[in-house]
């Protein structure tokens, strides 16, 4: 990395961790299974949409027309699936067993299934490629001599690094609380991911 690289690098970097960090779904997700079943399918929840982040910052980059365009016309369908998603999470979360119980009769959420579901989640927004594009054209005077690589890179290790903080912080407030607070908590994930899912319904149906 030369010195024409490094701002290039920082600022997608700080994107990646400005579009990861407000409190949204994947963000109560994350918190909710950090606290049901660990750092570890905490942290591979975040990682999920971190990886997200970056396909998505790496179509922006490079500008993939064709993509942006089916993503963009899909983006009904994405939105559906996306709520419905959300719905059946919302669900799970309301009727999961005590977290310990739950862990020793099923074996818990694997890290690869908590992954692979707030990737394919992430996936659904649409919003979030097209706040990628607007940002990214905004970059497009600093990036002529700069390979898109870089600002991937930096979208990935902003994007990662804040659900590291997150799930370090919940991981350890995890261990202070009792049983009956995590299902007071995981009852608020469920009505809030619910929330969530009708909005985008409702956003939908109104568009």
């Amino acid at each position: 990395m030369d010195a024409s690289t490094l701002p290039i690098f920082l600022k997608s970097t700080l994107i990646g961790l400005s579009i990861a960090a407000p409190v949204g779904p994947i963000g109560l997700l994350c918190i909710q299974r950090t606290l049901d079943h660990g750092t570890r399918v905490g942290l591979a929840t975040g990682l999920g949409a971190a990886v997200a982040d970056a396909l998505y910052g790496a179509i922006g980059a490079f500008g993939v027309t064709a993509v942006i365009t089916l993503l963009t016309d899909a983006r009904s369908v994405l939105a559906l699936g996306g709520a419905l998603f959300l719905l059946w999470l919302a669900w799970q979360a309301w009727h999961q067993a005590e977290a310990r119980q739950a862990a020793a009769v099923q074996g818990g959420v694997k890290g690869w299934q908590a992954f692979g579901g707030t990737f394919l989640l992430t996936m659904s927004n649409p919003a979030t490629i097209l706040s990628f594009i607007a940002v990214f054209s905004s970059l497009a005077a600093g990036m002529a001599n700069v390979s898109p690589t870089w600002m991937i890179a930096g979208v990935f290790i902003g994007s990662a690094a804040w659900w590291l903080v997150l799930v370090g912080m919940v991981g350890r407030l995890r261990e202070r609380l009792r049983s009956a607070h995590l299902r007071w908590i995981r009852r608020g994930s469920a009505l809030l991911l619910a929330g969530f899912a009708a909005y985008q319904l409702t956003t939908l149906v109104a568009g």
